[in-house]
This record gives structure tokens, sequence and C-alpha cells, in this order.
């Protein structure tokens, strides 16, 4: 297959589910001898020397203008989003299987709803469907028989 094949955004996609599996599973055992919220804090240090040091080495620092209030109040409000989601998931990890908290994320199911509500993106009939069946294994792997 060559690169044309699949869109970059995929790769990306792909990638950070992979990755995102990884945290799950490095988190549920590192979180089991400590405090959810110390482990949230040291994994957010670890993010952000990482990423400062990625942004260091490729001289990616040097914005090329002004950043708006626009960009400002959202990131903001995305960071914020970032840490309570980080906190609520140590604690959801720390008490539960990791199979549970982070099997299906209901996240994708949350994310096609806000998009349609305030970005008013409009998925196919094959997105609702896989929506639905994300939803529907979400909640399938949350409850026990």
């Amino acid at each position: 297959m060559s690169p044309e094949t699949y869109p970059s955004w995929l790769v990306w996609a792909l990638l950070s589910a992979a990755f995102a599996a990884l945290t799950a599973i490095f988190a549920k055992v590192g979180v089991e001898d400590i405090n959810s919220d110390l482990a949230t804090l040291i994994r957010t240090v670890v993010v952000l020397t990482s990423l400062s040091l990625i942004l260091f080495v490729t001289g990616q620092f040097n914005q090329t203008g002004p950043i708006s209030t626009k960009s400002w109040v959202f990131l903001l409000l995305s960071g914020l989003g970032t840490g309570a989601s980080w906190i609520c998931y140590f604690r959801a990890l720390k008490l539960g299987p990791a199979t549970s908290v982070a099997g299906p994320s209901l996240s994708v199911v949350l994310v096609a709803l806000f998009g349609v509500v305030f970005l008013g993106e409009r998925p196919s009939l094959n997105g609702w469907v896989g929506i639905a069946l994300i939803a529907a294994g979400a909640v399938l792997i949350a409850f026990k028989r």
C-alpha cells in the first residue's frame, strides 16, 4: 500500500489509539501503590517535560505571530478538560479494571455528539452506526452480568 492510500490524519489517529492503550496499561500498574492524584501529577510533569523538549529541539517554540484571544481561551478550556479527564481517568483506573475503564471509550461517542451540536458536523449513516456500536460496546464492557 502506498502512503496515498490513507489520509495522514488516520495514521496519527491509529498511533494515538495505540499509545492510549499502552497508557492505560502502564497507568493501571503505576497507580496501584500511590494516590491517583499524585499519579496524575507525575504523568502531567512527564508530558509537559517531553513536549517542551520536543518543541525546543525542533525549534517550534517560535510562534510566527500573536496567539489570538480565542485560541488562548479555547486552549485553556481544553487544558482544564484534559486535567479533569486525567484526574477522573486515574481514579477510575485505581478502582476498576483497565478493560472496563479504557474499553470502548464513551468519549468517542460524546465527541461525535458534541461535534454535531457545537461544530455543525454531520456524520454519515455509516458514522452514526459506528458511533452507536461504540456506545453499545462501552455499555456491554462496563457492566458485568
